[in-house]
């Protein structure tokens, strides 16, 4: 019996509450529409967000597909670029062949060779200067043929 009076003072508050009115509008109601407006606005951000992030994501596919196809062409221009016939091409070009099988040298002549190069160590730095520039040669040459290769096409 104790309990009916908490249930009866408990409705009346509660009741009280819901009538409750400000400036004619319930005030349950207006916490309903603040409500209604937060999660409005919340699943506009929220699809803005997504709307970012696929953009964003269409971005990366692109990239990724523009940066097979440069890999693609790069692997096919390294292919081109090691073909045997256009290295041969270019080494007759700058003056380079084939060493000879007679010139070859065996373990017992490389003691021989190193004496015979010693007594010119003054004009050693000489010497090289024109072994390395077969090799500055060549690397003029492939990039001069590349570009008229490049032009001609």
């Amino acid at each position: 019996m104790t309990t009916a009076p908490f249930f009866g003072y408990s409705r009346n508050a509660l009741q009280r509450l819901f009538d409750w009115k400000i400036r004619g509008v319930r005030w349950i109601e207006i916490i309903g529409v603040a409500l209604v407006a937060v999660m409005i606005v919340s699943v506009y951000a929220a699809k803005a967000a997504a709307a970012r992030e696929s953009s964003r994501i269409a971005e990366l596919e692109r990239d990724i597909r523009e940066n097979r196809q440069r890999v693609r062409l790069l692997r096919a221009e390294v292919a081109r670029l090691e073909q045997p016939a256009r290295l041969e091409n270019l080494s007759r070009q700058i003056g380079m062949a084939p060493v000879d099988v007679r010139r070859q040298a065996d373990e017992a002549q490389l003691p021989h060779l190193k004496s015979a190069a010693a007594p010119a160590s003054p004009a050693q730095p000489q010497a090289a200067a024109p072994s390395s520039a077969p090799s500055s040669a060549m690397s003029a040459g492939l990039f001069a043929d590349d570009s008229s290769d490049e032009a001609a096409q």
